[in-house]
């Protein structure tokens, strides 16, 4: 079960990237008046909450745990 392993290991390393890394988010808002438009862009950046960053992290570790232990 290496492959149970490997992927426990991915889990755990994107929880503590999510951790670190905002996730960018583009919004765009306007109106359009016979043949002029206005529009207006944002541009956002989320940070996953640490709670899913926390289950993400002991979800790797468990499933890395479990790979170890079938072997």
């Amino acid at each position: 079960m290496k492959a149970l392993f490997w992927i426990g290991t991915a889990v755990l390393i994107l929880g503590f990237v999510s951790l670190v890394v905002p996730i960018p988010r583009n919004e765009r808002d306007g109106f359009k008046v016979g043949g002029v438009s206005v529009g207006v862009e944002t541009r956002r950046e989320q940070k996953v909450s640490p709670w899913v960053s926390a289950v993400m992290i002991l979800g790797g570790v468990s499933t890395m745990v479990a790979g170890k232990k079938k072997s």
